[in-house]
């Protein structure tokens, strides 16, 4: 019988050459492997031999693999090997490919990072001042103002050297959200982030409006000068002085009580208290010629008017009667003697606030004291309410002599033509201050 066993063909190796040499360099160098006749031809590379397992390691997988596996089966199974093995070679390719974009755009971005910090670090350098500034200044911040618009304003003052500069510190501070508008007081030339600092330092911020309300004594007003406008109270005495700078009439006789506009005056940059005062001034006149006071009648009017607002400040229903009586007690020769007898006049000549004058308050004789000395005092005793001087304008028709509050709380007040009707009435105040004596007395 023939040899079951087939002889292998040239350049098949055999299991008995496993050592051979020459297999190993055929392999090596990617010779090709001759199949059995008839079936598909091979060429395995030395790269891909490895895969397919035509070296050592396929060797050994061919003393394992069974031996039933037709030649094309093995022929199939290499292929299917050497297409894996090329998609694997393909996706370290492109891992490759994207690992060499992310180390081109890490360096790239550090690099982006170093240029714009240093271009950062050089614009800083020019747009902004060192810090930490000169002389004082006081800046105004608007309402609804945006951190463009503040970074404007300051810099329109000296303060801050760019408007840039000023922005930057804003956004990356959240607080600089809380600013409120007002007005604060800066150094010119000062660093940005210095001048956003002192906005959000509520010890900055400097009232900017001085109030001027009816009834209020020039004291007073000169107290509010002086805080709001952080100047000293002999510079404020210096503005008043100066009747001619602060537009004050000649018949108001140089003083300035009661011709102070009540209202709001807000304090501009460059603003002075001779500035200041002298837009009150001019307000009042420009009331006074409105109501067609004529000018030598001011005077008087407004002193009439303070009487009034001293007396029935709370009460303005009362006013014309209140005018009325000090119409009627100025001409009244039998009962009053032109003595007026007004607690308001009485205890501004005292110094006091409120309350009630004290027996040494109506023996205090002074220019202010209405019941020692007949006509009306020399000046206004406060700044008087438009209500308080179209009552001395249009006065309520009577012949009321005397009036008392008898209600210190309701402002109640009653009115009388007579001395006894009016001692009647004055038994109800003293019943109300028995209850009340704290309120019925004197304040400084």
């Amino acid at each position: 019988m023939p040899d079951p066993t087939p002889t292998p063909d040239a350049g098949v190796p055999s299991v008995a050459d496993d050592d051979d040499e020459s297999f190993d360099t055929s392999t090596d160098f990617g010779f090709d492997v001759l199949t059995d006749p008839g079936e598909e031809t091979a060429t395995v590379s030395g790269f891909d031999a490895i895969i397919a397992g035509t070296g050592d390691e396929g060797r050994s997988r061919q003393h394992s693999e069974d031996p039933s596996e037709t030649t094309g089966m093995r022929s199939r199974r290499i292929a299917a090997e050497r297409h894996a093995a090329r998609k694997r070679k393909r996706r370290r390719r492109i891992r490759s490919f994207f690992v060499l974009l992310l180390v081109i755009g890490l360096v790239s971005g550090a690099g982006y990072v170093a240029y714009s910090q240093l271009m950062n670090t050089s614009m800083v350098a020019s747009d902004d001042f060192p810090g930490p500034g000169t002389d004082p200044i006081l800046v105004t911040i608007d309402d609804q103002a945006t951190g463009r618009d503040i970074g404007r304003a300051l810099h329109e003052a000296g303060v801050v050297k760019s408007v840039g500069a000023f922005v930057r510190q804003y956004e990356k501070n959240s607080a600089a959200r809380t600013i409120n508008p007002g007005t604060y007081r800066f150094k010119r030339q000062m660093s940005a982030a210095d001048a956003l600092a002192v906005m959000l330092d509520p010890m900055n911020r400097v009232e900017s409006t001085i109030t001027v309300l009816a009834g209020e004594r020039m004291s007073a007003i000169k107290r509010r000068i002086v805080d709001v406008m952080d100047v000293s109270s002999a510079d404020v005495d210096k503005a008043f002085a100066d009747t001619a700078a602060i537009g004050l009439p000649a018949e108001a006789g140089g003083s300035a009580e009661g011709w102070l506009h009540r209202g709001e005056y807000k304090v501009e940059e460059g603003d002075t208290p001779t500035a200041v005062i002298a837009r009150m001034v001019k307000a009042t006149i420009d009331e006074l010629d409105a109501l067609g006071v004529p000018a030598a009648d001011r005077e008087t009017v407004l002193i009439k008017a303070s009487i009034v607002e001293g007396e029935m400040g709370n009460n303005p229903k009362y006013m014309p009667k209140v005018a009325r009586v000090i119409e009627n007690r100025l001409v009244d020769d039998k009962d009053t003697h032109g003595v007026l007898g007004m607690d308001s006049t009485t205890l501004y000549g005292a110094g006091k606030e409120s309350g009630l004058p004290s027996q040494a308050d109506l023996d205090n004789d002074n220019p202010y004291n209405t019941r020692l000395h007949a006509g009306l005092p020399p000046t206004p005793i406060n700044q008087p309410s438009a209500d308080a001087i179209k009552a001395v304008l249009n006065p309520e028709a009577g012949d009321w002599l005397y009036f008392v509050t008898v209600d210190l709380n309701s402002g109640e007040t009653l009115f009388a033509a007579t001395a006894d009707e009016h001692e009647k009435n004055k038994a109800k105040l003293d019943a109300y201050c028995t209850k009340h004596p704290i309120q019925c007395s004197p304040q400084s």
